[in-house]
């Protein structure tokens, strides 16, 4: 009848008890040790870490909740039964507060006390099953929600387990819709921070105006509006972690300001002179290459030193295709999950276009791409009929065409003309991002996007 052969440790200050619960378990092929008080059998478990514990609520001296604690202090994954009598039922209660994992009332048949210790060790047992198989799982395709079995996404899981247990400062750069945020969660989540605030900036969305009062917090009446004191987000992510995202957008005079901040580890709130010291793990991300915006004298050399003690590079999906199937998977599973629907996965037409397609948008348009897809598909399997038209007709992106050759789509035409102009303005300024981006009349940042797409960073 015995599911798990592990030892167990009876706790129990009536003897007759004791000793008949330690027979019947022994009978069972249960390895026993028994303690006729809290401290005797603390001290037992102390020296053998039993993977049970049966536990009686009421003895002298240590009582059973104070083992409880003792014991998950110890070992959290050790399982605890608590024995209670009718009139502790609410302290039984509180005992499944505090961790333990079933309780059992007085008087009990020897045939339920098995039963129900067999139903932990089960529980027991598929958890601890559960456990491997997500860390088998992590270890091959994924780390947290990012998802990859491609070489460079390895090596990228592999650079997150590495600097999440320090406190260095930590540089993601990748392409819009990388996983750049998820990458700054992974870190984290998986830090001994885990536990205290995680905090999300994102630097391209807040004007210059506020970046101040959001980041550092203000005093009461220190400008109008202000009618109470609000602290900022270095405060607020006080022993966890601040994620600035696209902290390239920052404008030069902050940079000034954040330089301060993080090498003094202090901030001052608007309206206030007293510094607060600050504890905080800084993630940054950015979509474009800050050491190019150095170059271009868009953001400060020594602040770039200060955020990018370790730089984790996120490639874009057309450079790790291997990845798309799995990805797309997962997502097709996770929206199954959300609306019932029986899709069994992917046509292999679908799965060759997916190959072929260029992905400008990276993870987060193949996730749009298969949410669509899942929600107008009839069948068990998405088809082609359920792309988008896009993704029907287009086969790998356009890239440098010969310019007498007649483009066939309207999508080709104006990628063309996008190419000729951003080439015309970049040989204007001498390849100076900045003035080329004025001339064409768009921002630093969807510059640097056409260039990536259209692989024209090397002319």
């Amino acid at each position: 009848m015995k599911v798990c052969g592990h030892r167990l440790l009876i706790a129990e200050d009536e003897p007759i008890l004791r000793i008949t619960i330690a027979d019947a378990l022994r009978k069972e092929g249960w390895e026993v040790d028994v303690a006729e008080d809290g401290a005797k059998a603390l001290a037992l478990f102390e020296r053998f870490f039993h993977d049970l514990v049966l536990s009686d609520l009421l003895m002298p001296g240590m009582d059973g909740l104070e083992l409880l604690r003792r014991v998950k202090a110890l070992r959290p994954d050790t399982a605890v039964v608590i024995i209670t009598a009718h009139g502790t039922i609410e302290t039984a209660v509180e005992a499944m507060q505090l961790g333990a994992i079933d309780f059992i009332t007085k008087p009990f048949s020897m045939m339920q006390l098995l039963l129900r210790l067999n139903n932990v060790c089960s529980f027991k047992l598929l958890e601890q099953q559960n456990v491997r198989l997500q860390e088998q799982l992590e270890r091959r395709f994924a780390f947290g929600k990012i998802i990859g079995k491609s070489k460079r996404m390895l090596e990228v899981f592999e650079l997150i387990r590495m600097v999440a247990d320090s406190d260095a400062s930590v540089l993601v750069q990748g392409e819009s819709g990388t996983g750049k945020e998820l990458v700054a969660s992974a870190i984290h989540f998986n830090s001994p921070r885990r536990t205290q605030p995680y905090i999300r900036v994102s630097c391209a969305s807040l004007p210059e105006t506020l970046l101040e009062s959001e980041l550092f917090g203000f005093e009461k009446g220190a400008f109008t509006g202000a009618s109470e004191r609000r602290i900022g987000r270095f405060e607020a992510a006080s022993g966890g972690t601040l994620f600035l995202d696209e902290i390239g957008e920052l404008p030069l005079s902050f940079q000034v300001k954040l330089l301060r901040v993080l090498q003094e580890r202090q901030i001052e709130r608007l309206g206030s002179h007293r510094s607060v010291n600050i504890d905080v793990r800084i993630v940054s991300a950015s979509l474009r290459p800050l050491d190019e915006e150095i170059t271009d004298g868009l953001f400060r050399e020594d602040l770039f030193f200060r955020i990018n003690t370790v730089t984790i590079h996120l490639p874009p999906l057309r450079e790790r295709r291997e990845d798309i199937p799995i990805l797309a998977q997962a997502f097709l599973e996770e929206f199954r999950r959300e609306r019932g629907k029986a899709i069994e996965g992917f046509s292999d037409e679908v799965v060759e276009a997916f190959d072929a397609y260029h992905w400008s948008g990276n993870v987060r348009e193949l996730r749009n791409v298969v949410e669509r897809a899942a929600l107008f598909c009839k069948r068990s399997r998405i088809t082609m009929d359920d792309l988008p038209a896009n993704l029907r007709t287009a086969g790998p992106a356009p890239r440098h065409s010969p310019p007498t050759q007649q483009a066939t789509t309207l999508q080709e035409a104006v990628e063309r003309a996008e190419i000729e102009a951003i080439k015309v303005a970049l040989a204007r300024t001498e390849g100076r991002r900045s003035e080329a981006a004025q001339l064409l009349g768009v921002s630093r940042k969807t510059l640097w996007e056409k260039t990536k797409h259209y692989d024209l960073e090397a002319e």
